[in-house]
């Protein structure tokens, strides 16, 4: 059976003769996306299942994948830091590192990308890649998945000059976004049903995975899995944890992460989480590797709730990932958590750990709340937040260019 004869028996034969419509302007144009890491992250998590799904719609897509080194990354994540609103310093010199290393990249790159239809340029990291393709042929667009919105002033102002020339930028949210001198372009990101973190699992491997990690499947279970970031608040977590004990003392809770190859900071973060934790022998604080995605997916499956206590997200795949499980979250109230937690629907939002505590402690005393908000959030995704809907924007946007960006598609 072929993906998207699997998707069908998801979001219904429509969708899929929809994708099948707009892909026949494409079919046959090449397509590369270029990112910095190919393990860990929601960037190369969604890249592993869309690039696939273009190649079978009979687009001649590509992954690419720069490089570097400690420095290199170290940069970056600052401005990551910094696009998120840090007052983040880069010394001089390190900046020109990572227009160095942007250079290497273009030398080994170049081939792919100057000929190409259309090429996606995903986050600051590769962001100079065009303008070291002078004699590029196709359209490129900057993908930014970061909230955008408030950016500490002088790392936006280096960053800018590169971003400028491309002919579109896709943001996740309005409220994300920076005024650009070319069209902006709106697209959520997604979540894959049919991975091996989406799909269904049998009951027995569920609970094997509470038995490898020696957690209690007959006590309540909070999970939150993201990376070890101080933007996902896991010390947060952990406070909201000890205080909601106070009305349920045996709740346990679990801290499912893992480290991404462009984040140097997870090895810190990590040591003040376990800090944190003092040795609660209830609190269960994972390393996982990246490719444990049958693991979260149990981990998601047990829990009675999720939480994303994010203080910045771009877009939290795992608020999605764990709505599509039938979970209410306990999310972060920012950047794209607002988009997908409908507050006292299919989860709450709350700021702070006291805010959180008493949500937990809402849902466990209500647990008809938890079945109802986990159906109302499955059914959410199902409409807003699968892989074929994001794969459908994107297709749109480059009919659209191809079309010189008219505001009338004519589909035949």
């Amino acid at each position: 059976m072929s993906i998207l004869e699997q998707y069908a028996q998801i979001v219904g034969d429509d969708v899929i003769d929809q994708l099948q419509q707009l892909a026949k302007p494409l079919r046959g144009k090449s397509v590369v996306h270029v990112n910095s890491t190919k393990l860990g992250g929601g960037v190369a998590e969604i890249l592993t299942k869309l690039v696939p799904l273009m190649q079978e719609l009979e687009l001649n897509t590509d992954w690419q994948v720069i490089t570097g080194d400690e420095p290199f990354f170290q940069c970056t994540k600052g401005m990551h830091n910094a696009l998120q609103g840090n007052q983040v310093s880069l010394p001089h010199g390190l900046l020109e590192h990572y227009e160095a290393i942007n250079r290497e990249n273009a030398e080994r790159l170049r081939s792919h990308l100057v000929d190409a239809d259309f090429v996606f340029i995903h986050d600051p990291q590769p962001a100079p890649q065009l303008s070291l393709c002078p004699d590029r042929q196709g359209h490129w667009i900057w993908r930014c998945h970061i909230d955008a919105s408030h950016p500490y002033r002088p790392v936006w102002k280096f960053l800018r000059p590169f971003i400028e020339p491309y002919e579109a930028s896709i943001f996740s949210l309005p409220a994300f976004a920076q005024a650009l001198p070319h069209p902006e372009y709106i697209i959520s990101p997604s979540i894959d049903p049919l991975s091996d973190k989406n799909i269904d699992l049998p009951p027995e491997e569920v609970r094997e995975v509470l038995r490898q990690f020696q957690i209690d499947p007959d006590r309540p279970l909070v999970v939150q899995v993201s990376r070890y970031d101080r933007f996902k608040d896991p010390v947060g977590v952990i406070r909201a944890y000890k205080m909601a004990t106070k009305f349920h003392p045996d709740l346990q809770l679990v801290l499912a992460g893992g480290s991404a190859d462009d984040d140097p900071e997870g090895v810190l973060v990590l040591q003040e989480v376990k800090a944190e934790a003092n040795h609660d022998p209830d609190i269960h604080i994972l390393m996982l590797p990246p490719d444990a995605n049958r693991t979260i997916n149990a981990l998601q499956r047990a829990a009675d709730i999720v939480m994303q206590k994010s203080t910045r997200e771009g877009f939290g795949l795992t608020v999605t990932e764990a709505m599509w499980k039938g979970k209410p979250v306990i999310g972060g109230d920012t950047g794209g958590i607002r988009l997908q937690v409908v507050n006292y629907h299919t989860g709450f939002l709350v700021n702070t750990p006291e805010g959180a505590a008493l949500r937990i402690r809402y849902l466990l005393n209500q647990p008809d709340k938890i079945t109802e908000f986990g159906h109302k959030a499955q059914e959410f995704v199902r409409e807003n937040f699968l892989l074929t809907r994001h794969l459908r924007e994107y297709m749109t946007l480059m009919v659209s260019l191809l079309h010189g960006g008219g505001d009338r598609l004519e589909l035949t």
